[in-house]
C-alpha cells in the first residue's frame, strides 16, 4: 500500500458511529467540526491530518465545514443522535448518518 491508502486504512478504523451525548465535553471546548453530507469523512480527515490548509479554507469558505453550533448540538441533545466520528487531534470531525 502507499503512504495515503495507509493512511485512509487507518483513519477508517479510526472512526466510528458515536451517540451526541458522548461528544459533548469536546463540544463544549469548541472542538466539534461538522462535515457536510457531500463530503467524504475519511477524505476530510486524511485532509486534516495532511495540514492541507488551503482545502480546508475552501470547505469553510463554501460552508462545508463548521463548527457544531448551540443549536445542532441541542437538536443532537433532543433526537438522542448518532453521529460518524473521527478525532484528527486536535479536532473531533462528525456527520451526521
Amino acid at each position: 500500500m502507499q503512504d495515503e491508502e495507509l493512511l485512509i486504512h487507518k483513519l477508517n478504523l479510526e472512526t466510528s458511529l458515536i451517540p451526541w451525548v458522548e461528544l459533548q465535553r469536546q463540544f463544549a471546548a469548541g472542538r466539534v467540526i461538522v462535515i457536510s453530507k457531500t463530503l467524504d469523512l475519511l477524505i476530510t480527515a486524511q485532509t486534516f491530518s495532511e495540514d492541507n490548509s488551503n482545502q480546508v479554507k475552501q470547505w469553510i469558505e463554501s460552508e462545508k465545514l463548521q463548527a457544531a453550533s448551540d443549536d445542532q448540538a441541542k437538536n443532537w441533545i433532543k433526537t438522542n443522535a448518532e453521529l460518524w466520528a473521527i478525532v484528527v487531534s486536535p479536532w473531533v470531525l462528525v456527520q451526521e448518518t
